[in-house]
């Protein structure tokens, strides 16, 4: 399983695929980082020599945000939002919908499981 910025890609996946799963790495971006590293897009990870591995590495580290730094940079303007007070900050932190979605029948992933609300009744007798 080669290791490419302290993650393990995938072996048995082309390697215009295994990029993938490095967080900040999409498909189109992927391919420009392999166009300008000179790989094969096709070829499969586990066949890449440790020389390929790490021009890969060299261009990605150069070029694109990725993987912690990403995440930190993503967090902070998510935390921004909300200490400014904008909308989108509300609705993050309320855990709502933030892109203007409808909330009345969806949005089950942000707002959770439902919480039925059931009705006390007295007991006859």
């Amino acid at each position: 399983m080669p290791r490419i910025v302290g993650i393990d890609i995938p072996k048995n996946k082309k390697i215009k695929i295994s990029l993938t799963y490095i967080y900040g790495i999409g498909h189109s971006q992927a391919l420009k980082i392999l166009e300008k590293a000179q790989v094969d897009p096709e070829k499969r990870a586990d066949k890449l020599s440790e020389e390929e591995v790490s021009r890969i590495t060299s261009v990605i580290q150069k070029s694109v945000t990725v993987e912690g730094e990403l995440r930190r940079i993503v967090s902070s303007n998510i935390k921004r939002l909300m200490d400014i007070g904008t909308y989108r900050g509300l609705r993050h932190r309320k855990g709502l919908p933030v892109r203007g979605q409808r909330t009345s029948s969806n949005a089950r992933t942000r707002k959770g499981p439902r919480r039925t609300v059931g009705v006390k009744r007295k007991k006859k007798g």
